[in-house]
């Protein structure tokens, strides 16, 4: 592979692991505030006299995708770093 080639895929995969690296802060955060809000949501379901209906459950599917997405992010994330391992090695090469 040329090294215009190499470099070009170096930036792309920079950029993209730039953008990752910002999306899983947000989600940390995220992820965070809403299972408090899942575990607040079934604590008030126990300890209520009348059933709140689907909420907890809802809160909780709610927290556990959006658990689901980030741990998709960070593997992304990792494939992306060995990608640019790989390329960095074909480039110290070419």
């Amino acid at each position: 592979m040329g090294k215009r080639i190499i470099e070009r895929r170096l930036r792309k995969t920079a950029m993209r692991l730039r953008s990752l690296r910002s999306e899983l802060e947000v989600l940390d955060e995220q992820v965070l505030h809403l299972g408090d809000d899942a575990a607040d949501a079934e604590l008030r379901a126990l300890v209520s006299e009348t059933p709140l209906g689907s909420e907890p459950r809802e809160a909780r599917a709610h927290a556990d995708a959006l658990a689901k997405h980030r741990a998709h992010v960070v593997d992304e994330i990792h494939r992306l770093e060995q990608l640019q391992d790989t390329l960095l090695d074909q480039l110290n090469l070419a």
